[in-house]
């Protein structure tokens, strides 16, 4: 089963490159399925159907096409409600003011991480060979996926795994109906968190594969576009997510020579620089994504019939879940001094990031993390063992474009190091 996310700047057409997309998968002859995690829910308006939360197959020539719409409403008042009860009386049993522990459990980005699970879920459970996700705008898009990392760190601050592991030690209190009464709440809570710790670490194991799941970033020729998608590429390879494309959409043709006046000169004049634009797009550091081309159309695509005739002319006889082959891992860590348990070894801490030596990069070590932040991305790596008994000395970047890498080293802290 292949994943594909589709976002990219509101108004660039990402819904409807991914319809289309999600049309021609099943005239060849794939299950498919087509959800929408934006909360604009236009993806009904551009297959022409009625949509819910709930997967249907379209009719007609659709055969073998599947939809459905996220909606968050419905998974707030359900799962994460149960489970926020949880949550609150395990804090008020450990004591927590009752404003207090309201506040504590609501975690940020909680209606995104629910989309994200609701798509795993559904991906999953179906007949699906393949699974096209509209997303939202790009920005919304990457603070989306970094949630899971995110909240599993969040998590494990507030309610350590170890200490939700010796549950079972309250099972020796006293024979009082309440002590009894304290230990089931608790069992349920500690049940509830780390079912909720499972789904996050088998989330982020989806996203992160990439044999299974991938970005394809719907863009526009326009300056303006073309820069943010440039940061996005960096920002996607810091949190380890695979962009195995771009789509250019609304790509104007040549001006045929007969066409004078006002109306061709503009049309060159756009033409040319849209022309410009898509030449910077194909040269854009990343993991090497593949630029399709697809024409701007007299009228707005919308239906079966005009998303598949869309998707023929972009993809021509190319696969349309084939793109660009999966970058090298982001991390690495190698020795570049030093051997065995030595007080003057250094290590090198290695992070893939294309394009990066256009942004400002902040450092900040945090516990047994290192934070890692680029313009408004930030990514928590967790340091491997060796590295946590380590200071960070000094960084750099090396190589330009699609090969720069921040290189931190690192070196034995005497106080924790191992002698």
């Amino acid at each position: 089963m292949r994943v594909m996310l589709f976002t990219g700047k509101g108004g660039v057409g990402k819904t409807t490159l991914a319809s289309a997309t999600a049309v021609l998968l099943a005239r060849s002859g794939r299950k498919t399925l087509v959800v929408s995690t934006d909360p604009a829910h236009s993806l009904g308006d551009a297959l022409e159907a009625d949509l819910d939360d709930q997967p249907r197959e379209l009719a007609g020539d659709a055969g073998g096409l599947y939809a459905a719409h996220i909606d968050t409403r419905v998974l707030l008042d359900g799962a994460w409600a149960r489970l926020q009860g949880h949550l609150r009386a395990l804090l008020a049993g450990a004591g927590v003011d009752e404003l207090l522990a309201d506040e504590l459990t609501v975690l940020p980005g909680v209606e995104e991480l629910l989309a994200l699970t609701e798509v795993r879920r559904l991906a999953e459970v179906g007949p699906w060979e393949a699974v096209v996700v509209d997303c939202g705008p790009t920005a919304e898009t990457l603070r989306l996926l970094g949630l899971p990392e995110a909240l599993s760190s969040y998590l494990e601050r507030l309610f350590p795994a170890h200490h939700r592991a010796v549950r079972g030690l309250l099972a020796g209190l006293a024979g009082r109906r309440d002590a009894s009464e304290s230990v089931a709440r608790l069992d349920q809570a500690i049940e509830a968190l780390d079912g909720l710790a499972e789904r996050l670490a088998g989330l982020r194991a989806l996203l992160v594969d990439p044999e299974r799941t991938s970005i394809r970033l719907v863009v526009t020729p326009e300056r303006v576009v073309a820069a943010e998608t440039r940061r996005m590429l960096t920002a996607f390879a810091l949190h380890d997510i695979r962009v195995d494309g771009l789509v250019a959409n609304r790509v104007l043709p040549a001006a045929p020579p007969s066409l004078r006046g006002p109306a061709g000169r503009w049309l060159r004049e756009r033409y040319t620089e849209q022309q410009a634009v898509l030449a910077e797009l194909v040269d854009l550091p990343g993991a090497g994504p593949t630029l399709r081309i697809g024409e701007y159309a007299a009228a707005e695509p919308t239906g079966v019939d005009a998303l598949l005739a869309l998707a023929q002319s972009i993809y021509g006889a190319d696969d349309p879940v084939a793109g660009a082959s999966p970058a090298p891992p982001v991390l690495s860590v190698r020795r570049t001094a030093g051997e065995g348990t030595a007080l003057e070894s250094e290590f090198e801490l290695a992070v893939r990031l294309p394009g990066a030596e256009h942004g400002p990069i902040e450092l900040a070590r945090i516990g047994d993390e290192l934070a890692i932040t680029i313009g408004l991305t930030r990514r928590m790596v967790g340091l491997p063992s060796v590295l946590r008994r380590c200071s960070a000395v000094s960084a750099r970047l090396e190589g330009a474009a699609r090969d720069t890498e921040l290189r931190v080293v690192f070196r034995p802290d005497p106080a924790v190091w191992m002698r």
